[in-house]
């Protein structure tokens, strides 16, 4: 038992290992300060966010864009869905046990809860190219490392996407200036996007 313990504390030092406890800290606390804000709160920096997509020109030439369903006072992108799927393919995610689909949003009558709990379209799963995928994440830093829910749902999607233009879009406080923990595995974005700032590369 002694010596099985020092195996423990060894698998638990090595660098993969820390690298994966500093991100479970970070996201725990990133996390639980968003879930407190106010609605008036999460409505400004949103809308804020809506507009500097909406005068983005990529955006706007973009004819196939995925979105997401926000939870826990995640920025809201719902405007852009409303707005724009008559003239646009606007998607969402579906999520399976190990991966992740994409559906086109047909309206709010179309959306059905999914084995997660969020709201999913009940249309058919889209497989052609996508122009834009914006993402949601618990933290990002300035070099552009995200750090998502913990599924790894995004990572896995995003690189079999790797032609599209991936933005990430968090509040303020998310945006990190020293480099977040992070991976080969993890996928930098192309693009950030706070209310107040936006970091391409």
């Amino acid at each position: 038992m002694l010596f099985e313990g020092y195996i423990h504390d060894f698998l638990a030092w090595l660098p993969w290992n820390r690298e994966d406890r500093e991100k479970r800290a970070l996201r725990a606390l990133v996390e639980q300060k968003r879930r407190v804000m106010s609605k008036e709160d999460v409505h400004k920096g949103s809308a804020a966010i809506v507009r500097q997509i909406e005068a983005s020109p990529r955006f706007q030439a973009a004819k196939v864009v995925m979105l997401y369903y926000p939870v826990h006072n995640e920025v809201d992108l719902r405007p852009l869905l409303e707005k724009y799927y008559h003239e646009k393919i606007m998607l969402l995610p579906v999520t399976h046990r190990h991966y992740m689909e994409v559906r086109p949003y047909d309206g709010e009558d179309m959306m059905r809860r999914g084995h997660l709990g969020i709201p999913e379209p009940q249309t058919e799963r889209y497989r052609g190219h996508i122009d834009m995928i914006f993402v949601p994440g618990v933290a990002f830093d300035h070099h552009r490392n995200r750090i998502g829910r913990g599924g790894g749902y995004y990572d896995k999607f995003l690189r079999g996407h790797a032609g599209a233009f991936h933005v990430g879009v968090c509040y303020d406080f998310q945006l990190k200036n020293k480099t977040i923990p992070h991976s080969l595995l993890d996928r930098k974005m192309d693009r950030i996007i706070t209310p107040s700032r936006k970091i391409s590369h």
